[in-house]
């Protein structure tokens, strides 16, 4: 008996070739929905890294139920890799990374903007956690960035994230942007994988804010941070614990005390305890070598 891939004997990775899914994702959007009802009421979408199309395939099924008149979907699916076509999806081959792709995103919205944002891009994963949790933390920034740009007030974010040790303080950057974020993981995504799925509810901008695509970390020729002012501008305080009137190694100022016109030496309450090596010394002494 040959071998079987670890896919083939997964029931989802079945089910998708049955009910033509391009890949077994699409039943993570679609139980992310059955929990979250993240579909009600949306007509215009955005589908981050897409590819192969999966979910769009499910923003489309799902947008089309919500219409009245099909011509009122919108969706835009973007990705480095082209993908084959789906009908009623305009495609965008570009990099989320980049003020050029908002640009184009909110292009083709022409002057609305979206319900909805779907991001389920991951980066080729090394194996080494704390590398891939933040790869995939930049990546989801970038995509928080784009949707900056596209999302209406009160719309949805959902995005994977890897799930580590400091992921906290990804999540109490998405909940400056919305009043609820969740984190979830689908029965279908599996056990064995640390990814799961952010949903950001009720998108509300701090007062101020201005969408922007800086983000050193990914692309350095968009930090230039002196130019930001207000909300964007946030530097998180510094705070001293105590006094700077403690000693330390710095020798810049004198070490007396108050009263005091010359400094006195005094003894070490207790004295160093004495090296290994100096028994050795000592035995060694006399030896003639």
């Amino acid at each position: 008996m040959g071998k079987t891939s670890k896919d083939k004997r997964d029931i989802y990775y079945r089910l998708a070739k049955e009910e033509g899914w391009r890949a077994r994702s699409a039943f993570k959007l679609l139980q992310i929905n059955e929990e979250y009802n993240i579909f009600n009421g949306v007509l215009r979408a955005v589908d981050l890294c897409a590819a192969p199309g999966s979910w769009s395939q499910v923003l489309t099924k799902k947008l089309k139920e919500n219409a009245s008149n099909v011509d009122d979907v919108k969706i835009v699916a973007v990705d480095l890799q082209a993908m084959a076509a789906l009908p009623g999806v305009k495609q965008i081959q570009g990099d989320i990374t980049k003020v050029s792709t908002a640009h184009e995103i909110i292009k083709e919205f022409e002057g609305s903007q979206a319900d909805l944002v779907v991001c389920d891009g991951a980066p080729d994963v090394t194996g080494l956690h704390d590398i891939d949790e933040y790869v995939q933390s930049q990546l989801l920034l970038a995509a928080l960035n784009i949707t900056t740009h596209v999302l209406k007030n009160g719309g949805v974010f959902v995005a994977k994230i890897f799930r580590g040790k400091d992921v906290t303080l990804l999540y109490s950057q998405l909940k400056q942007f919305f009043e609820l974020v969740t984190v979830s993981k689908p029965r279908s995504s599996r056990n064995s994988s640390i990814e799961a799925f952010v949903i950001c509810q009720n998108y509300a901008p701090p007062a101020g804010f201005i969408p922007t695509m800086i983000n050193p970390l990914l692309d350095h020729k968009y930090c230039d941070f002196n130019q930001l002012t207000g909300p964007n501008r946030f530097i998180v305080p510094f705070n001293v614990c105590g006094d700077l009137s403690a000693y330390d190694s710095d020798t810049s100022y004198s070490l007396l005390l108050e009263g005091q016109s010359k400094y006195e030496y005094k003894d070490p309450v207790q004295g160093p305890i004495n090296p290994p090596y100096k028994d050795i010394l000592e035995k060694t002494k006399n030896i003639q070598i």
